[in-house]
């Protein structure tokens, strides 16, 4: 079975700096994984390689059966789904949400031209599946930063993408609001089979049952690679966090407690 997404030793270096350092990881159909680390361990620029917008010092990176720098970019970021922080600053917040979830359909910030129907008809659907159609003709900055996370979520799922990344997407969010966005990723499992997904944290208690696999980095080192439940241990997760961790697993789900 052909890789999605495939890294080959890659290293990247930024001024005198090793963000990282000789990462391999094959991600193959049917897995979902998330990446885990610290904050500065490399997990954003990982993201930034495998949608084309950094390239590694060395190392190739190959996506959806395309080795990056004899491809199109544009072309496979079509198929890429991407959310984060840095993009939704970009949006309006004056326009109405279902105009903002209409973008997604053309990769557009904002729409300048008379949106066709069946767009319309899709981002209003798209909005019922994330339980916000309530709010469709508000303006995107009244909604609440989980309201705005679900909105980037039906955005990104216009295209029907190949590949979903969600760079931190619970960061800045309270309880309710985290899991109610964590539900709609385990829904994406059964609305979508053939959707890789891709998550990136620091807070193991977003890896939902949904998710296969886990890359576990370290100062830009992959310290674990693998299905999960062989690298969510107490041990490499102490090392990786520099705390000592105590894992329990409970509804499928890990759960950290610090301290001897």
């Amino acid at each position: 079975m052909d890789p999605i997404i495939e890294l080959s030793n890659i290293t990247f270096h930024r001024a005198e700096r090793t963000i990282l350092q000789d990462v391999s990881m094959t991600l193959t159909p049917g897995e979902h994984w998330v990446i885990l680390g610290r904050n500065g361990s490399g997990k954003t620029t990982l993201l930034e390689m495998m949608n084309g917008y950094l390239f590694p010092t060395s190392g190739k990176v190959r996506v959806l059966g395309e080795w990056y720098g004899e491809t199109d970019l544009r072309e496979i970021r079509k198929r890429i789904g991407y959310i984060s922080q840095s993009l939704f600053e970009k949006m309006s917040l004056r326009d109405p949400v279902w105009e903002v979830v209409a973008t997604g359909a053309y990769a557009f910030l904002r729409f300048y031209q008379q949106i066709p129907s069946e767009v319309k008809e899709k981002a209003l659907e798209l909005l019922e599946f994330v339980d916000l159609s309530k709010v469709k003709n508000q303006p995107l900055g009244t909604l609440s930063q989980g309201e705005r996370k679900k909105i980037m979520l039906a955005r990104t799922l216009m295209v029907e993408p190949s590949i979903l990344i969600m760079d931190e997407p619970c960061a800045g969010l309270d309880l309710y609001e985290r899991e109610r966005f964590l539900a709609n990723v385990e829904l994406l499992r059964k609305r979508d089979p053939k959707l890789l997904m891709l998550y990136v944290t620091h807070h193991i208690e977003e890896i939902m049952p949904s998710f296969t696999h886990c890359a576990l980095l370290e100062e830009g080192k992959l310290l674990k690679v693998g299905r999960k439940e062989e690298v969510l241990q107490a041990e490499a997760l102490s090392q990786a966090f520099g705390v000592p961790i105590r894992l329990e697993w409970f509804q499928g789900r890990p759960w950290v407690k610090v301290g001897l």
